[in-house]
Order: C-alpha cells, then sequence, then structure tokens
C-alpha cells in the first residue's frame, strides 16, 4: 500500500487551512475531516491535531515554520476551553472508524455519523458532549443535553475521559414505556 502524502496545513487562530492539493482534497473526499471552503481545505483545531498525530499533516505557523505536536496542543488549549477533553473523545471515535462533525449549531460538541455513513448521505445518529470523569452535570443541564439531541432527532452520548484518558460512551434517548 503506498504512503499517504502528508498535507501542508497553516495554524490560523481557530483552525487550521490546508494548501490546495489533491492530497488535502483526498482527506475530505475519503474521511470527511473538515470542510471545503473555496478550493481549500478547513480543519478545526482538534482534527488538525488528530491528522497530526496520525503523521497526515505538517502544521506551519505563520512564520511557515513547522509546529510539533506539543506546541500545537499548547496552542490549541489556549484558544478552546475543554481542548483534550473533546479531543481525547474525538480521537477514540475517529479510531473507532465513526466520522465526527462538529455539532456547534445543535448546541452540542459533536456530531457523529454511524460506521460507514459519510455526512450528506444520511443523518448523524448522535450527538456527543465530552466531559471529564471528576466534573458535575446537574439534572438541569443533563436535562437541556438530552432536550438537544430529541429536538434533532439523534441520540444523546455522554464521552467520558478518565484520569487515564480511557473514554466510556454513555447513551440517553426518549422511550415510550
Amino acid at each position: 500500500m503506498p504512503k499517504k502524502e502528508v498535507v501542508k496545513v497553516f495554524f490560523t487562530k481557530e483552525r487550521a487551512i490546508a494548501e490546495d492539493s489533491d492530497a488535502a482534497r483526498e482527506l475530505y473526499n475519503q474521511s470527511r475531516y473538515g470542510a471545503i471552503a473555496g478550493s481549500r481545505l478547513e480543519l478545526s483545531l482538534i482534527e488538525a491535531l488528530y491528522l497530526l498525530e496520525k503523521a497526515r499533516v505538517a502544521v506551519f505557523d505563520g512564520r511557515k515554520q513547522e509546529i510539533s505536536y506539543d506546541r500545537f496542543l499548547k496552542r490549541a488549549q489556549r484558544q478552546e476551553p475543554n481542548f483534550w477533553i473533546r479531543y481525547v473523545v474525538f480521537r477514540n471515535l475517529r479510531d473507532r472508524g465513526y466520522i465526527v462533525k462538529t455539532a456547534l449549531k445543535f448546541g452540542a460538541d459533536f456530531r457523529v455519523y454511524d460506521r460507514g455513513i459519510k455526512p450528506g448521505e444520511d443523518h448523524a445518529k448522535w450527538v456527543v458532549f465530552p466531559v471529564h470523569e471528576a466534573s458535575t452535570l446537574t439534572w438541569h443541564d443533563f436535562a437541556a443535553k438530552n432536550r438537544v439531541a430529541h429536538s434533532t432527532k439523534k441520540r444523546l452520548l455522554l464521552g467520558v475521559v478518565d484520569e487515564e484518558g480511557d473514554v466510556s460512551y454513555w447513551e440517553a434517548r426518549w422511550i415510550r414505556p
């Protein structure tokens, strides 16, 4: 199997923009990373870090200096609250073969498509809220998250990250007894 071409991406404040290349378009077409804006692929910081970890991208700053994984992570954590917990859940779902996209317009962190389904082919199955195991969630917060999932016709999935970085999933959905 031929080695995949490493895509150059440029770190901006809240995203990473890929060079205009066939390899960048392939990241989108094959695995639905990012979104196409004009002729370029725009990746979220979480997607860019994941692809950097998988050696599929090389990240550069505004001075065209390559950014290491650790430096990228520190910069991303300054930009986005709860970045590491969100990243751990994203990575776990992607490693399991799911396509994970942002769900900000739904009031959630992510929307997740069942295996084998690409965005545009069908709707996402879950909305996902990553949380640390030590964090607290009131019943009011839980009800609000469940309401978001129900109103968007998706299932609520809580991705609970423990101290070792392992993820457990808790699914909640409305049922009629």
